[in-house]
């Protein structure tokens, strides 16, 4: 969503993400009368979400197709080896990828896991990883005027210890919400561990603004803020002249809408500053393939820098078990 994709006469949904009956239930019932394929992404197949959702939209394809036609409408992404969804696609002939045996799932969007639906939404995944490439050589470098990611990573851990504990990674484009959401999870699960962690949070701004601008600006100074913003726009939308002028906005009539959001951004930076809370903005060229590259190759480096520097391992998640293993329980899992 953060970037303009080509026009495909597709549309792409996800599952697999929560245990809700209602939101399974009703993708069933928007696919109904679609031609449909599927992608399935789980290292083991046994995580709870994923699995249950592929078993309940493995069967309505089965029953909408019958199992030898399925076997061209479901790909697998996968372990290379072992584990159950690899098996599930040996024996029922789907066609699998390999997650590599050294990443992560918040590590993987740059591996098959990510790369292949971003390709079937349209995306060159070639420019993609272009821009990764590009970031990785750039964090190479000793000198963090260069190396951002270490930069970035070296001004959490100062502000950490300072006492600011909960990050609010802040952007003036709304797509750039499930971009703010994965950050939250590379962060999330790559820190959270030892009884020290920094609380990673996004806003949306400015429409948080009209919520969250007020506890930043007034609340607890435990906080820090970071700003992700794009230094071009890909369109262009102008306010228009009214000749009446009722609500005033005349003032603003032939400027462009993110200029007026370019300098909503700069009063809010600003505001938040002289309220207390240290920020610091992260730039990039534009919303692009290679832009994209480079942002997620630029915060899984920093996570793992950041993670390093507080003496956490960043690449493990041993905290998710209690939950799991609690449900299970619960559920009478043998």
């Amino acid at each position: 969503e953060t970037l303009e994709p080509k026009k495909i006469n597709k549309n792409i949904f996800f599952a697999g993400h929560n245990l809700s009956g209602d939101f399974i239930s009703n993708l069933l019932t928007e696919i109904q009368d679609k031609d449909i394929s599927v992608i399935v992404v789980s290292k083991s197949g046994t995580t709870t979400e994923p699995a249950i959702a592929f078993r309940i939209i493995e069967n309505f394809l089965r029953k909408k197709y019958g199992s030898k036609k399925i076997k061209e409408r479901i790909v697998c992404i996968t372990d290379e080896k072992n584990g159950a969804l690899k098996s599930i696609a040996k024996k029922r002939g789907y066609k699998s990828f390999v997650i590599p045996n050294n990443i992560g799932g918040r590590f993987s969007v740059l591996t098959p896991v990510g790369l292949l639906p971003i390709a079937c939404a349209g995306i060159n995944i070639k420019e993609l990883i272009a821009g990764a490439c590009a970031e990785r050589k750039d964090s190479l470098s000793e000198n963090l005027n260069k190396n951002i990611s270490y930069k970035y990573a070296a001004i959490r851990n100062i502000l950490y210890r300072k006492g600011k504990k909960i990050e609010i990674l802040s952007s003036f484009d709304n797509s750039l919400h499930y971009f703010d959401e994965w950050w939250k999870q590379l962060f999330g699960e790559s820190e959270g561990k030892g009884g020290q962690s920094i609380f990673p949070v996004s806003c949306d701004f400015s429409t948080d603004l009209h919520s969250m601008g007020q506890l930043i600006q007034e609340g607890e100074r435990n906080i820090f803020e970071t700003f992700l913003v794009a230094e071009k726009q890909n369109v262009r939308c102008i306010v228009p002249k009214n000749k009446e002028n009722l609500d005033n906005l005349n003032y603003l009539a032939g400027k462009r809408v993110d200029y007026i959001n370019r300098k909503a951004y700069e009063a809010t930076r600003s505001a938040h500053f002289e309220g207390g809370v240290p920020n610091n903005t992260i730039w990039f060229e534009g919303k692009s393939a290679f832009c994209l590259g480079q942002l997620f190759y630029f915060f899984e480096k920093a996570a793992a820098v950041s993670g390093y520097l507080r003496g956490i391992n960043p690449f493990d998640q041993p905290g998710v078990e209690s939950y799991k293993n609690k449900m299970f329980k619960l559920l009478g899992k043998p």
